[in-house]
């Protein structure tokens, strides 16, 4: 698929692997991203930073991207600090500058980042793909994270705004 790029949001070490089936989402995301790279689709990390506290500090061991899949030299790595991958950084600026159209996401976490920045995506131009088994999140007080997979995967397939969409797929009929 052309002007494709392959978008990998928050997939660090203090937020993947305590994640619902965090490791076979890791190890789905690592298999799409040997595809990505063989077939010379960029990749884009997005990585969640705080400045202070007991989440995703910057520099600290749980800040960092799993060593399984680590960004290889000319990938992209855009920093943020809320859950819009958008919202006051770089990701608008490589994504054009690449002429990427289409954005496949994977990572963490669900009903955070991931649905934020999916969502978003559409209304600055860009069709989305979500890997249906390939984002993560926790269990809450309301519902267990399988439940919130599900629900964002219902609710995202065809949301869109009008002219782009969001397209739910399992890893296994994912191309690059």
């Amino acid at each position: 698929m052309t002007q494709t790029a392959l978008v990998i949001i928050d997939t660090q070490v203090g937020l993947i692997e305590p994640a619902y089936q965090g490791m076979a989402v890791l190890e789905r995301i690592k298999t799409l991203l040997a595809q990505a790279r063989a077939s010379h689709t960029p990749v884009i990390y997005v990585q969640h930073g705080e400045l202070q506290g007991e989440g995703l500090v910057v520099g600290t061991p749980r800040w960092q991207i799993h060593s399984a899949i680590a960004p290889q030299a000319g990938e992209a790595i855009v920093h943020k600090r809320a859950s819009d991958s958008f919202y006051d950084t770089t990701l608008e600026q490589e994504l054009r500058t690449r002429s990427i159209q289409h954005l496949i996401v994977v990572g963490g976490q669900t009903e955070y980042c991931v649905d934020t920045s999916v969502r978003r995506a559409t209304t600055m131009g860009y069709n989305v793909t979500l890997v249906s088994d390939a984002h993560t999140t926790y269990d809450n007080d309301v519902l267990s994270a399988a439940q919130i997979i599900a629900h964002t995967n219902a609710t995202l397939n065809g949301f869109n705004s009008d002219d782009n969409v969001i397209t739910v797929k399992p890893s296994n009929d994912i191309t690059f």
